[in-house]
């Protein structure tokens, strides 16, 4: 009797505690399942919320990817005007040259080759609006007392302004310079001498020297003056034969200079009525300025040229002694 008394105390007492085991999980169970609901509710909320952000920022970025696009299309739409304009070249300010035989007044050409009015011979060029030249000789017989001889030429260039090379003034005052450079540093000169020549064109130099040849001793005058975009070279020489006196240099330069002002000033009126001289590719500004030592670049070619006038000069004066 005592050990059933046991046993239903013991089945009492188990039956009690799956009792309130079974009141305990039925708790534990809801209030797992609620946290499991409010978990799943939370994730479409940060799904959300992140894709809201991802938008946003995606947003943005577009917008400011789209600034940087016109941006970089202004820039480069800038860009060709503004090297178009840094390589554009001023037009060249006169267009053509005069007649180079038509330069100089007669009675100039009186002073200068007394006995050469009608000897004007026009030097070979293709192109007489960029280049051109022309010379005069003279000889006068005075007897027993000798000839004097005078030569003279002048020689026209003009440059055209040039995409690649620069504009035509440019290159006319390194081309005036070397023609000033070429007649200082002549072979055989002795007593080289250079001065300004004021008031012919934007700039002018006179360079004097002698130079002795077989028909005697010659005085060279060669005045370089560039206007605009022009190079005048300007030779003259004289020289005494067969017992002629020897001219005098100071009276020469100062013929040659006052007739270069003149031959500036025929270039300025020949370019009057004209507007700007158009461009015009390097080749053609190349071309104009090879031709310039045909016309008389080199002061001992026009000492050459005048010693051999002055070889027949001198034996005729011979003759006539």
């Amino acid at each position: 009797m005592h050990r059933p008394a046991q046993r239903d105390h013991r089945d009492q007492h188990l039956q009690g505690d799956q009792g309130e085991q079974g009141g305990r999980q039925p708790g534990r169970r809801g209030s797992r399942l609620g946290r499991l609901l409010v978990c799943a509710a939370a994730v479409p909320a940060v799904l959300v919320a992140t894709g809201c952000s991802s938008d946003s920022g995606s947003g943005s970025g577009s917008g400011s990817s789209s600034s940087g696009d016109a941006k970089q299309e202004q820039t480069a739409g800038a860009q060709p005007s503004q090297s178009a304009s840094a390589n554009a070249v001023q037009p060249a300010a006169y267009s053509t040259l005069p007649e180079p035989c038509a330069v100089l007044s007669e009675k100039t050409l009186g002073d200068l080759v007394p006995k050469g009015l009608k000897s004007a011979k026009e030097g070979a060029s293709d192109d007489t609006a960029s280049r051109s030249s022309c010379s005069w000789s003279s000889l006068e017989s005075n007897g027993v007392k000798g000839s004097q001889f005078r030569w003279l030429n002048v020689s026209l260039l003009r440059f055209k302004s040039d995409a690649t090379r620069g504009e035509g003034d440019k290159l006319a005052q390194e081309y005036y310079t070397k023609q000033v450079q070429d007649a200082r540093s002549v072979v055989g000169a002795k007593n080289t001498r250079s001065e300004p020549v004021a008031g012919a064109g934007d700039e002018a130099t006179a360079v004097r020297y002698d130079l002795k040849k077989k028909e005697g001793s010659f005085k060279q005058q060669t005045v370089v003056a560039r206007v605009e975009n022009v190079v005048i070279t300007f030779d003259y020489n004289g020289a005494g034969l067969a017992g002629g006196k020897t001219p005098d240099a100071d009276d020469l330069t100062k013929a040659a200079e006052k007739a270069v002002k003149e031959v500036v000033s025929a270039v300025t009126t020949a370019n009057k009525g004209g507007g700007k001289a158009g461009t015009a590719p390097s080749q053609g500004a190349s071309k104009s300025a090879s031709p310039s030592k045909s016309a008389s670049a080199s002061p001992s070619k026009s000492a050459s040229k005048s010693a051999s006038p002055t070889a027949s000069a001198s034996a005729s004066a011979s003759k006539k002694s």
